[in-house]
């Protein structure tokens, strides 16, 4: 029984690849893409960064010590808390998606 079901799923792996090696990939995309696509974000959190997008927009957020101080002109502690941890989190995002974006474009 354990021979029939490795031969089974041995079959189906060999089945997959062959459909993923003869399906023609699309090497031209469908069109361009929307205008809100980042393309490129530079700086970093300390300097503050630009986040680039396809329709030549771009969007310059404050530094990461600027963005902290204006939470500091929260009135609760709370809303103050909650904004650090929200600047700390973009920041952190924008930080992943550059070296994401920096990786994609060497690549291809």
């Amino acid at each position: 029984m354990h021979k029939l079901l490795a031969l089974a799923v041995a079959a189906g792996a060999v089945l997959l690849l062959a459909l993923g090696l003869t399906t023609p990939a699309s090497s031209t995309p469908a069109g361009p893409p929307p205008g809100d696509t980042v393309v490129e974000v530079t700086g970093d959190r300390a300097n503050g960064f630009e986040i680039h997008f396809y329709d030549g927009t771009a969007l310059f957020p404050p530094t990461d010590s600027e963005a902290r101080a204006e939470c500091g002109e929260y009135d609760t502690r709370v809303a103050r808390v909650r904004c650090r941890t929200e600047v700390r989190t973009w920041y952190r995002d924008l930080g992943d998606l550059k070296q994401a974006l920096d990786w994609a474009h060497a690549s291809g």
